[in-house]
């Protein structure tokens, strides 16, 4: 593998899973850290894992959802009780002054793909929006940002981006060909001897995944705006695949079909570009409603509500979190850990790779050890 960037710059669960060949894939990511550099990437001390590496706060609400209909008292209260135990900080306020400030150009990677089932919600992102003018960030300085327009659309996202808040796509919808340059930057990319069957192995422009121009030339931070879900060839999508696979095209390749899935070490590779490192300083995943089997799709039978939201500035951390409550609630309902699970008529693939958080924790990404993940919850 080689990365085009910036010069600048033991596994425990409760389930017994079959170790992968871990340090081979891992020596394939960290290949992602050499190669060449064309351009520059702006450089964030609050970059990943950020300030509080290991931590996750998980705050409940059981008024946060009412007849599937997200609450807005809860939910703020949630936001604001998630940002001042994250931050250590006296009150909301101070908490966004901790990530950002006047002048910031901060982009919002928004999650649509469950359409309006199971989307990133409206309530959640208007309290973003809130604590980061609190900040002193103007509105012309912050984007909403998801890589298909068409699926935002899709998800109803549009209607509620107030206005004078900026809306930002990689490419106008889904394609199996994903090679369009329009939208991303030649100067920033995640190179993989991996391609689609038929395609030329000897041109680069396969072989690579190239991030959005918003992320690398239009933002300087950006937040994530994670769904807790199930995925069938990731096993979780969670904070690291909304960017990897949100961020840069060329994405299908990963997991072409059932046994053509290399999500494992897809993942962290892409999210090991210096960009993604320097410029996710906050990741919210919103767990109000989740989805444990079936995903990435929102399939009503397995969405549940949660009644929660999870804070972190450590992405391996939050998704480590997040995997072990999706299988709690897999084992709630008589299923297999996701590591363990078989394919079915709601989930094809044959393994679903959620050894990508665990390589994501080995590149330096974050923590995946249990045993220093620190996950402090508050019920309100």
């Amino acid at each position: 593998m080689t990365v085009c960037h910036s010069p600048n710059r033991g596994y425990n669960t409760h389930v017994k899973i079959p170790r992968r060949d871990l340090f081979k894939y891992a020596a394939m990511a960290s290949a992602a850290t050499l190669g060449r550099a064309q351009s520059k990437a702006a450089t964030s001390k609050t970059g990943m894992p950020g300030p509080f590496p290991g931590l996750v706060i998980g705050v409940e609400h059981a008024g946060s959802i009412v007849n599937g209909v997200y609450q807005a008292e809860p939910v703020r209260k949630m936001m604001e009780k998630g940002m001042t135990a994250l931050t250590g900080a006296p009150d909301w306020t101070q908490a966004w002054r901790s990530f950002f400030e006047k002048g910031d150009v901060v982009g919002i990677k928004v999650s649509p793909v469950g359409g309006p089932a199971l989307c990133s919600d409206r309530i959640v992102l208007y309290a973003i929006l809130a604590g980061l003018k609190a900040a002193g960030v103007a509105d012309s300085d912050v984007i909403v940002y998801n890589r298909y327009r068409d699926e935002f659309l899709a998800a109803g996202i549009d209607k509620w981006v107030p206005a004078g808040i900026r809306t930002e796509f990689g490419s106008p919808r889904f394609s199996e060909s994903q090679l369009d340059m329009d939208g991303y930057d030649p100067d920033h990319y995640m190179e993989m001897a991996l391609i689609q069957p038929g395609q030329n192995w000897s041109d680069s422009h396969f072989r690579r995944s190239y991030v959005a121009k918003t992320i690398t030339r239009q933002v300087n931070k950006f937040i994530n705006l994670p769904v807790l879900k199930h995925h069938q060839s990731a096993g979780v999508t969670i904070a690291l695949k909304n960017m990897s696979h949100g961020m840069v095209n060329n994405v299908f390749r990963s997991h072409q079909t059932p046994t053509l899935n290399a999500c494992g070490i897809f993942i962290p590779s892409v999210v090991n570009l210096p960009v993604f490192r320097e410029k996710a300083v906050l990741h919210i995943c919103d767990a109000v409603k989740a989805l444990y089997h079936g995903g990435p799709g929102a399939r009503s039978q397995f969405v549940w509500e949660h009644k929660a939201m999870y804070f972190a500035t450590d992405p391996v951390a939050l998704d480590k979190t997040g995997w072990k409550l999706i299988d709690a609630k897999r084992a709630e309902m008589g299923m297999a850990p996701i590591a363990l699970s078989k394919p079915d008529a709601a989930s094809t693939f044959l393994n679903c790779q959620v050894e990508h958080i665990e390589i994501a924790g080995s590149l330096g990404l974050g923590v995946f050890d249990d045993e220093k993940i620190q996950v402090k919850k508050f019920t309100l």
